[in-house]
């Protein structure tokens, strides 16, 4: 395996703490979302953070195999909704990828959408681990 970037992050204090790149590029508050310390606009946490990285990818994907595909993915969106659950057995993640491309019709987009679930790394990453739903131009996959 060839390694082609390695993102280097830190954080303390946890969820209430501060993180950032050790690079500088990026650095914020975490606050814990709905708590009464959260600043509303000033923090972030990992779920919105985790949810701008996995769309990101994933409409990387989409333009990947819509590139080999020769298909038209211009002007495709991806929406990342990132739940975080707790149940008896402790805390877990949720996704739901919802994937609008506007030159595609409901199956031509289900089919790209499968295909990029399947090479996206992050969706490689969560396979078995965390429940991500799946939706193309509307359409639950």
């Amino acid at each position: 395996m060839k390694t082609l970037y390695t993102a280097k992050a830190k954080t303390q204090g946890g969820r209430n703490g501060r993180a950032g790149t050790l690079d500088g590029k990026l650095a914020f508050e975490l606050s814990i979302p709905g708590a009464p310390t959260q600043k509303e606009g000033v923090t972030t946490n990992p779920e919105e953070l985790f949810a701008c990285g996995y769309s990101a990818c994933f409409g990387s994907a989409v333009d990947y195999v819509a590139g080999l595909q020769k298909i038209n993915a211009a002007d495709a969106t991806v929406q990342a909704d990132v739940t975080l659950n707790s149940d008896e057995s402790g805390f877990s993640l949720g996704v739901t990828l919802n994937v609008t491309l506007p030159h595609l019709s409901t199956e031509g987009a289900v089919t790209l959408v499968r295909a990029a679930h399947d090479v996206c790394p992050y969706s490689k990453a969560t396979r078995g681990n965390v429940a991500v739903i799946l939706i193309a131009n509307g359409q639950q996959i």
